[in-house]
């Protein structure tokens, strides 16, 4: 792996961990048993760092996106399939990150929200139209209007006033909040989906489990 990438992949991972103002560039650079100079020939400083990481994370999610659409079966398994993942991430993800970026890294953060607020806005309201065609979800819905609540429920788990990290787990909070959204979406043929796929994902997790 190149220098640069190193330093990238390194940079996220404490990052993720700890959240981003309470990581230096002396802590990147001793974890990668680097001088600081060298670090220092790839990026000017943190905030640069931050850009790259964070337009970094963004192009991935958006292709695990993109994968999750092709391999679901209907509107409800791709979001079952989305859930993963964001649980998957949200393991190991330190609350206070998408604080640290907004208070910080502006950027940064302008780049997260133009994510959020057209990227993502067209995965939720592509997801919504191939349910109500499926007649998985509601016909009545308001797509425009249910798009920006998810949009916004999503950040949610990430307010640490309302939900401080040493009491609540950030991946179980999405996911419930996830759960209540397409249960709200769906119709009865919407929801007899959603227990199937529920009960997969519970078996999954218990044969998971018993290999421990």
């Amino acid at each position: 792996m190149e220098p640069k990438e190193r330093i990238l992949v390194k940079a996220e991972e404490l990052f993720m961990q700890y959240g981003i103002r309470s990581v230096s560039m002396d802590d990147i650079a001793n974890n990668l048993g680097m001088s600081k100079k060298t670090l220092y020939q790839y990026y000017a400083d943190k905030d640069e760092l931050v850009d790259a990481v964070v337009e970094g994370h963004i192009s991935m999610i958006e292709d695990d996106c993109m994968n999750c659409r092709k391999d679901a079966k209907d509107a409800v398994h791709e979001i079952f399939i989305t859930m993963e993942r964001i649980m998957d991430e949200f393991n190991n993800m330190n609350p206070m990150l998408l604080y640290d970026l907004e208070k910080f890294h502006f950027n940064a953060y302008q780049r997260f929200k133009g994510h959020k607020n057209k990227f993502l806005a067209q995965v939720i309201a592509a997801n919504m139209e191939w349910g109500i065609k499926e007649e998985l979800y509601r016909p009545e819905i308001n797509i425009d209007v249910m798009c920006k609540f998810r949009l916004e429920s999503m950040m949610i788990p990430f307010n640490v006033s309302v939900f401080p990290p040493g009491k609540y787990n950030l991946a179980t909070l999405s996911e419930k909040i996830i759960e209540h959204f397409v249960f709200g979406l769906a119709t009865v043929k919407g929801h007899k989906l959603i227990q199937k796929y529920n009960e997969q994902r519970q078996k999954k997790s218990s044969y998971e489990e018993s290999k421990k």
